[in-house]
């Protein structure tokens, strides 16, 4: 099974959001770096306020009042002292590099003997110890001063980064693509045998040049065009006026009876080739669409056809009504003439019997017109050639009729009606032609 890659548009968006978010994992690192010692500064800045302020009320303070001022503070600021004994369990603060930088900064003022905890006797938060006198204490501070600024701050500005990316993003992957999308949609038209509109002659270098050469060659297409449609239509209405003639003399002329049909036969072989190459020079229309009962058409078709008066021919239909296409019906009419057509010169099986089946039917979002005949059908690997102007099976090459167009006109219009023409082999034996074009309604 092969996978299907991924739109261009989407390529380029997964890989300037890719881009963007290595530049962001980069850039944070590197942020925290350069924002580390200014902020090991301002919380060592807050720890020894707290300290020296603590240690001031403590020295300075009416002793009478001291244990109201304690309790205000541990009330009011979650600042408690007690005394520092030999015995304490201690739990040191987490090794990292803000940590250290905030030990550093903390010692450096309050001197070198001052301990930083993060547990004291299993009571967590900022522990630190300070003297008065002789007497050594514990300041701990219940609020976590080490995780500032590390919460909804930094959430919210990654989701703000995270949308800003994903909009240019998008952004650049629109402005990038615009161009080849503009050229998908225009080699589609022409793939589909619609003259698309010119190619803007902006942008870049690269892209001026491709949108100019696109234009350039579908101008030479149009003119190829409209050339072999102008040699087709001339060389079949030259051929008409003397094969019109020429029947006009024998249906005059004293021949025998058989003589005379078999010469008929031909010159109306002649005649269907012309109309052929007719059929196959008229250029796609240029008309407005509009709503196609291909059930109706189909039956239409059948009763056109030579099925009734064919000997030894069986044809079963299986229409559903109301299966409609938004497209031409004068150019699905001559395919489905050409199918039936094809089917009437090379369907036969080897009893000389036809048996057809015409099915019209919706699939999903397709409307199908199915042919299907018992007859020698043909290899799998001439299926994509016959689609092809001027080839024929090999069992058509020793029967009478066609240039060799009939398909090549089927396929043509039906790709002009946005569908495709398939080609299968019939169980267990024949053909099998299938027009897949996109419903409507």
């Amino acid at each position: 099974m092969t996978l299907r890659s991924p739109p261009l548009f989407w390529r380029t968006f997964l890989l300037i959001l890719l881009l963007i978010a290595a530049s962001m994992a980069a850039w944070v690192p590197s942020v925290r770096v350069f924002e580390r010692e200014p902020r090991a500064r301002q919380i060592a800045q807050q720890v020894v306020s707290i300290v020296n302020t603590t240690r001031s009320a403590l020295v300075y303070s009416d002793p009478g009042r001291r244990r109201e001022l304690l309790a205000d503070l541990a009330e009011n600021e979650g600042i408690r002292v007690v005394p520092l004994e030999p015995g304490d369990q201690i739990v040191a603060l987490p090794d990292d590099a803000l940590v250290s930088l905030v030990t550093h900064n903390v010692r450096s003022r309050l001197g070198p003997a001052t301990r930083l905890a993060a547990q004291v006797n299993g009571v967590a938060g900022v522990w630190v110890s300070f003297s008065i006198d002789d007497d050594a204490y514990w300041a701990f501070i219940d609020r976590d001063i080490l995780a500032a600024g590390t919460g909804r701050e930094w959430v919210a500005w990654a989701l703000f980064a995270t949308m800003i990316s994903l909009l240019v993003a998008v952004a650049i992957a629109r402005l990038v693509n615009r161009p080849l999308a503009e050229l998908s949609r225009a080699a589609v038209e022409l793939g589909a045998g619609r003259t698309p509109p010119s190619l803007p002659d902006l942008g870049p270098p690269e892209i001026r040049t491709v949108n100019r050469s696109f234009n350039r060659m579908v101008a030479d297409l149009e003119q190829l065009e409209r050339d072999r449609a102008i040699l087709l239509a001339g060389i079949s209405h030259d051929l008409r006026t003397p094969l019109t003639r020429l029947r006009l003399e024998l249906e005059m002329s004293e021949l025998p009876d058989l003589v005379r049909q078999a010469m008929i036969g031909d010159l109306d072989q002649l005649d269907s080739i012309v109309r052929q190459f007719l059929d196959y020079a008229r250029p796609a229309p240029s008309r407005p669409t509009h709503t196609v009962d291909l059930s109706a058409l189909a039956l239409d078709a059948l009763s056109r056809s030579r099925l009734g008066a064919t000997e030894r021919c069986v044809v079963t239909k299986r229409i559903e009504p109301g299966v409609r296409v938004l497209g031409h019906s004068i150019d699905l009419a001559r395919a489905l003439d050409n199918l039936i057509n094809n089917a009437l010169r090379y369907g036969r099986n080897a009893s000389d019997q036809l048996e057809l089946l015409l099915e019209v039917r919706r699939d999903g979002h397709e409307a199908v017109v199915a042919l299907t005949d018992t007859g020698p059908g043909i290899a799998a690997d001439q299926a994509e050639r016959l689609l092809r102007p001027f080839e024929r099976g090999d069992a058509a090459r020793s029967g009478s009729g066609g240039a060799g167009l009939g398909l090549a006109i089927v396929e043509r219009i039906v790709r002009v009606h946005q569908g495709r023409l398939v080609l299968a082999a019939n169980t267990p034996a024949g053909l099998r032609v299938e027009l897949r074009m996109p419903a409507n309604g």
